[in-house]
């Protein structure tokens, strides 16, 4: 059986950004689009033009400066003025798209709208045809598809398509239907409305019941040709069928689905990170296919089998999402052959230490810190028989003053190797910048801090804070944990951290590898 391609319309824009925490600008929308389109996503849903003066100006923008790729689509209610709005933003694209909507169900005619069945079609009919004399592309959405009567549904259907809608959308708006029902909508609109040959069947899921991805991929599986979803899942609620599950779940099940798309996969996570940053929306770890867990293996039997073939417990590669490579966390759950492979990278040679005893010690630094990494794996193997790290370094005293009005300013004070005390005093761009300033005064050391992330560990306001930085310095990348209920001293923690490794590689006179 030939493949057919599925079209991947990309919804970020519109309904995405309705769930993110503030409003995007213009520029932001734009840096957004010209990631999906070298992403290749076939349509991007710019926005609502109606909605405000901004999202028209948005709109407008991303149909004016996206060109060479994707349908630019806005989305207008069957409203005149939405129409005519929607129309003129999308106007300036290459290929540009009108999507128009109205709900079905009874719970929308009858509470929302409080009109008939006859009227809502004669508002289709009409809506649709003047959507097509502005725009050459019109898509209908039965907006609450999936609690529609069925009879009703196919009606609204044959109405839009006759009315010169060339796809329609069947949204499982609240996400209430199970996939098999849902699967069965989109057999019976194929069987029972005659001019379905003249559309596309597309859909769009809600993930309130976590189902949005299978009710997605069922409806593939049933003959529907375009999917609409969004990066990382963002959405209304609970948020959409993400796009990243959608295409890969394509992409590895071509065999069942008998389809493709046109997305080039190596842009995902490039695409899913700019999305998160922007939107200021963070991934949940465990998030298929982006999330930083994805690719990480902790267990010991896990990390044995891929160390053994990689296709055992990862079924796509890093690369294919746009990833370099895999994780394995060296935890108290890891076996001694990753130990010893983690040593064989940092350049250890066998027969140079005795795995059991090495184990052993690795096993109860695990137990105390969680996670052991590659610094922390050097300074095990480099004391020989010390069965205790030794700080050079500790925190003594830290003062900051900042606020709005004034300039950060911090005094820290450090004992140095259990006896000398040093303090310094320094300015920096905010308190935890001036901190490690001060700090950096005593120390001496050149660190550039590359990444700095912030947790809350316990609940309520006097929540411990759990920082964790990553820092690069000549002797090698490292890795720094602080945890305190004030988060200038959790950052300080952290750093004093980075330098004490530092100073144990400078001691041992050893580099660290980039750490993965």
């Amino acid at each position: 059986m030939k493949k057919e391609k599925v079209i991947i319309f990309d919804t970020t824009l519109r309904d995405g950004e309705q769930a993110a925490p503030a409003s995007l600008s213009v520029e932001q929308k734009l840096r957004i689009a010209r990631q999906l389109a070298r992403l290749g996503v076939d349509v991007i849903e710019a926005g609502f033009p109606i909605s405000s003066p901004g999202d028209f100006e948005s709109v407008a923008t991303i149909a004016r400066e996206i060109k060479d790729g994707p349908v630019i689509c806005g989305l207008a209610r069957l409203v005149e003025k939405d129409i005519v709005a929607c129309a003129k933003a999308v106007k300036p694209a290459e290929r540009p798209r009108v999507h128009v909507f109205i709900g079905t169900s009874a719970i929308h005619t009858e509470k929302k709208l409080r009109k008939s069945e006859d009227e809502i079609l004669a508002l289709i009919r009409d809506s649709v045809k003047l959507a097509r004399r502005l725009c050459a592309d019109v898509e209908f959405s039965a907006e609450d598809a999936g609690r529609t009567a069925g009879d009703f549904l196919c009606r609204v259907t044959e109405t839009a398509i006759a009315a010169g809608a060339s796809t329609i959308n069947i949204p499982d708006t609240v996400g209430y239907v199970p996939p098999e029902q849902f699967g069965a909508i989109i057999d019976m609109l194929r069987n029972r409305v005659p001019n379905i040959d003249k559309a596309v069947i597309s859909v769009h899921c809600h993930n309130d019941l976590g189902m949005s991805t299978a009710n997605s991929l069922t409806a593939v599986a049933h003959g529907a040709r375009q999917v609409e979803c969004t990066i990382n899942g963002i959405g209304e609620r609970a948020g959409n069928a993400a796009l990243e599950e959608i295409v890969m779940a394509i992409k590895l099940r071509s065999d069942f689905f008998k389809a493709y798309t046109d997305i080039d996969t190596r842009e995902i996570m490039r695409t899913s990170k700019l999305v998160r940053e922007i939107c200021n929306m963070p991934v949940q770890p465990n998030k298929a296919i982006v999330g930083s867990n994805a690719f990480a293996h902790s267990s010991g039997i896990h990390q044995d089998g891929v160390l053994k073939a990689k296709n055992t417990y990862e079924i796509m590669t890093p690369q294919s999402i746009g990833l370099k490579d895999n994780r394995m966390n060296l935890t108290s759950r890891s076996g001694s052959h990753m130990v010893k492979t983690r040593l064989t990278d940092l350049g250890y040679i066998e027969k140079d230490y005795d795995l059991p005893s090495i184990y052993q010690k690795f096993k109860a630094l695990a137990d105390k810190k969680g996670t052991v990494y590659d610094d922390d794996l050097i300074t095990l193997m480099e004391m020989a028989g010390n069965d205790e790290f030794e700080d050079m370094y500790a925190l003594d005293y830290l003062s900051v003053t900042s606020g709005k009005g004034t300039v950060p300013t911090a005094v820290a004070r450090i004992i140095v190797d259990g006896k000398i005390t040093k303090q310094s005093a320094a300015c920096g761009s905010g308190a935890v910048d001036a901190a490690t300033k001060a700090i950096d005064e005593i120390v001496g050391y050149k660190i550039k801090v590359d990444d700095f992330h912030i947790d809350a560990i316990t609940e309520g306001r006097e929540a411990q804070a759990k920082v964790r930085i990553r820092a690069s310095a000549a002797e090698g990348t490292f890795i720094g944990t602080g945890v305190s209920t004030d988060i200038i001293e959790a950052s300080a923690f952290a750093y004093m951290d980075v330098i004490n490794k530092i100073a144990r590689m400078k001691k041992f006179k050893r580099k660290v590898p980039k750490l993965a």
